[in-house]
Order: C-alpha cells, then sequence, then structure tokens
C-alpha cells in the first residue's frame, strides 16, 4: 500500500527546490540599482569613465540573460547524455555546491571596492552568472526528472517553487533595500540571503530519501497513474499495474531501506543514452510551445520591463525613483507568474492535444509592442510612447507572468505524461531543453531589441 505524504513532507521539499533551482537567476537580474552602482566606477561623476560605463549598465541585463541562457543549452545536452549513467543524486548534489560556492564569491565582493577595475569585475559577474546558470541548469533538469517518479501534485510543488523563487528574491531586494541605506549594505544582506537558502536546498534534499513516501514513489513509479485522467490520457488496467515494477529503467536514485518492501533486483538500469526520437515525436507540438512562452518572456522579462520608468519620475518620490521598477517589474511579474502555476493545480485546460493550445501560445506575441510602446527609457529610435500612464505597464507585467506561469507549467507538466512512463525522465531533459532553448534564443533577440530602442 501506498503510505501517505506524511505532513505534506515531499510536497514542501520539492516546493523548496523549485524555489531553489532558479534563485541564483533570479537573484541576479533582481539586484538592479547593485549592478548599476558597482558599474558606474561607484561614482556619479560624469565623464569618460562614466560613459564607458553606460553601456555596461544599460545592457547588463541582456548580457546576463545571454551569459545564462547559452552555456544551459550545453549542460542541458550533457545533462540528457548522462541521465543513465550518473545518478541524480550526484548531479544535483554537485551542482547545489557549485552554486553556493559562485554565491559566496559575489558576496565577498560586494564589499570590495571595485572602482579601478569595473571592467574586470563585469566580465567576473558574466563569468560567475554562467557558472551558476550552468549548475542551475543541470539540477533543473535533474530535480524535475526525479520529480516524474512522484504524483503530479509534487511536480507541480516543483513548477510553483521556481515561480516563488522570483517572488522570494523580489520581496527579500524590496526589504532590503528598504532597511539598508547604503547599497552595498542592502547587497550584502540580499546574496547572505541567497547563501542560506541554497544551504537549506542541500539539507532539504538530503532529507527526501528518509521519507517513506519518497522511497515508495521512487520505487513504484508506475503506480501512481491515478494523477493522469485530469489529462485526458487513459489509465493502464489495473492488472498490468504489478508488472511496472520490473519495466522500471531508471531506478529509485535512493536505495530503500533493508526492511523495505521492494527488492532491488527487480529493478533494471539501462546505462546507454535513452532514445531520443520517440520522445522528440511525442513531445514535438508541446515543446515549440514550451519554446515559444519563455522565448517571448526573456526578450521582455527584464530586458525591456525592467527599464520602463514611472512617467512621474521627475517628482522625485520614492516611489517614481527607488521602488517603482522593484515592484511592478520584478515582484509583479514573479508573483504573477506563481499565481498562473498555482492555477494548474486546479485547472488544467487546454489539454496537451488541443489547437487552443498553440494559438494561446502565439496570441502572447501582442506583449512585445505593448512594452515597446511604453515608458521605455533610454530610447535612442523609437521615440513614441503611446501607454504613457504607470497603470499600463502594470498591467501588462501582470498579465505577461500569468499566461507564462499557467501556458509554461501546463506544457511542463504535460511533457512527461505523454510518453511511456519509462521514458519520463529522459522526457523531463528534453522538456528542459525546449525551455532552455527558448530562453537562449530569447536572449540574444533581447540584445537586439534593446539597442533598436
Amino acid at each position: 500500500q501506498k503510505p501517505s505524504d506524511r505532513w505534506h513532507g515531499a510536497y514542501l521539499i520539492f516546493f523548496l527546490l523549485g524555489i531553489g533551482s532558479l534563485l541564483p537567476w533570479n537573484f541576479f537580474i533582481t539586484a538592479k540599482h547593485y549592478w548599476r552602482y558597482k558599474l558606474q566606477n561607484c561614482s556619479d561623476e560624469p565623464g569618460p569613465v562614466g560613459e564607458a560605463a553606460s553601456d555596461l549598465q544599460d545592457y547588463f541585463e541582456s548580457y546576463i540573460s545571454v551569459a545564462s541562457t547559452v552555456p544551459s543549452v550545453l549542460c542541458l545536452i550533457g545533462n540528457f547524455l548522462l541521465v543513465n549513467k550518473v545518478p541524480a543524486s550526484v548531479r544535483i548534489l554537485s551542482s547545489l555546491f557549485v552554486m553556493l560556492a559562485v554565491f559566496l564569491v559575489i558576496t565577498v565582493l560586494v564589499k570590495v571596492d571595485t572602482s579601478a577595475w569595473t571592467t574586470c569585475f563585469f566580465a567576473l559577474t558574466i563569468g560567475c552568472v554562467a557558472v551558476v546558470s550552468s549548475a542551475s541548469t543541470i539540477f533543473s533538469s535533474s530535480i524535475f526528472g526525479l520529480s516524474s517518479c512522484f504524483p503530479m501534485r509534487n511536480l507541480q510543488a516543483l513548477i510553483s517553487g521556481q515561480a516563488m523563487g522570483g517572488t522570494v528574491s523580489a520581496v527579500a531586494s524590496v526589504i532590503d533595500l528598504a532597511a539598508a541605506a547604503d547599497v552595498t549594505d542592502s547587497a550584502l544582506a540580499y546574496f547572505l540571503t541567497a547563501d542560506i537558502f541554497i544551504v537549506i536546498c542541500i539539507m532539504v534534499y538530503l532529507l527526501l530519501p528518509r521519507l517513506e513516501y519518497s522511497s515508495f514513489c521512487q520505487a513504484f513509479p508506475g503506480l501512481l497513474m491515478p494523477a493522469l485522467p485530469k489529462l485526458g490520457i487513459p489509465l493502464l488496467p489495473t492488472s498490468l499495474l504489478p508488472s511496472l515494477q520490473i519495466s522500471v529503467v531508471f531506478p529509485p536514485c535512493f536505495p530503500l531501506s533493508p526492511g523495505g518492501t521492494v527488492n532491488s533486483s527487480f529493478l533494471t538500469r539501462s546505462a546507454g543514452i535513452p532514445p531520443l526520437r520517440p520522445i522528440l515525436q511525442k513531445t514535438a507540438l508541446l515543446g515549440f510551445c514550451l519554446f515559444y512562452v519563455f522565448f517571448i518572456s526573456i526578450i521582455i522579462f527584464p530586458s525591456l520591463s525592467s527599464n520602463i520608468e514611472s512617467v512621474s519620475k521627475s517628482s522625485g518620490s520614492p516611489w517614481s525613483t527607488k521602488y517603482f521598477t522593484p515592484l511592478t517589474c520584478f515582484l509583479l511579474y514573479n508573483f504573477a507568474d506563481w499565481c498562473g502555476r498555482q492555477v494548474t493545480a486546479w485547472i488544467q485546460v487546454p489539454g496537451p492535444r488541443s489547437k487552443l493550445l498553440p494559438a494561446l501560445v502565439l496570441l502572447r506575441s501582442i506583449f512585445l509592442p505593448l512594452f515597446i510602446l511604453s515608458n521605455y527609457q533610454p530610447r535612442a529610435h523609437i521615440q513614441t510612447v503611446v501607454f504613457n500612464q504607470d497603470i499600463y505597464p502594470v498591467v501588462f507585467t501582470a498579465l505577461l507572468g500569468l499566461s507564462n506561469g499557467y501556458l509554461g507549467t501546463l506544457v511542463m507538466v504535460y511533457g512527461p505524461k505523454i510518453v511511456p512512463k519509462e521514458l519520463a525522465e529522459a522526457a523531463g531533459v528534453v522538456m528542459t531543453f525546449y525551455l532552455v532553448l527558448g530562453l537562449a534564443l530569447g536572449s540574444a533577440c533581447a540584445i537586439f531589441v534593446v539597442h533598436l530602442m
């Protein structure tokens, strides 16, 4: 008999791991005030140095997007090739420790005066972004594949946690900005928060295999079929369920205790590369949808949306000068994204084979001209501002986040569930590849769009 998830322990662990998987990316992009301070040579003085640093300030988000997504594509390919060769526990823990080490370096650099080597600091930061994002990608795809052994509610918890990671970083940024008078003091507390949370992720992941519910789910993923009717996928006959324990090609990442009910000799392992063609055939349309959802989102957020200023900035009020971007861009988008992901726990419409799904995904293209025609600053080429009130970017950002969270989660959840169970983990890695590919190409297009502005 399947044990219950006592105190919702596994659900909470996946939620926390979801937060940790995207926390590094969110902490990098949300610290906008800190990066602008460090990249302006720690001075507001005009002159050649300030002019040289201007390009780094204005396009820093675009550079971060490229540095974080392009290496991630290569890491995803490597992770797919190693999915049956390197245990998930090794991939997950090693990536967490790499993220922790790099974030400790970033934290130390907060109190280092980099005014004499601003360009080198920029290059070092971009290098740290690339390393952290690579490790984060391996962690995300591995934990996503691991969650395919669990019921859908655990997968949904993981994806919701990813969105909550952005909300946590945005809230931490606003609190630190308000509490600390000095930019570096605020950044120090901000990055220490990230360090602590990565340590928490390591601890809860080590706790996961100790849960009886987790051990059972790892051993008998085929017995978790009751979650599938919501997707319109027929259940296997009950008479076939016992045979599933010998057809699993990805074994439990954590061995059962000696007193467990499973004989490990029944579980086989394929050391080869998972077959790619059947996965691509099954997930082609869903993969395109996932690619395009994040392609549009990364072009706009944060490269475009974080540079939209309040139309009343000249008033000098704290709202228009200090809190407008952290609240209306980062916090609002991430909270809306989290809400969209949470909705998928109760509503899963349209289905994986519905024509309405790709139509809704393509419809999101309209967000691009809406943000371009808002009060983006500085503008060098497109001078027209159609939406010249603060309420417009607020509404646009909320809709962008909601649609990204709902449609992206829906497609991501469908992917591993429409392939044979033995290919579910590999399908999770492939779906993550579609996602990161969309982010990589979108971030490259974001630099082009920003320079056109």
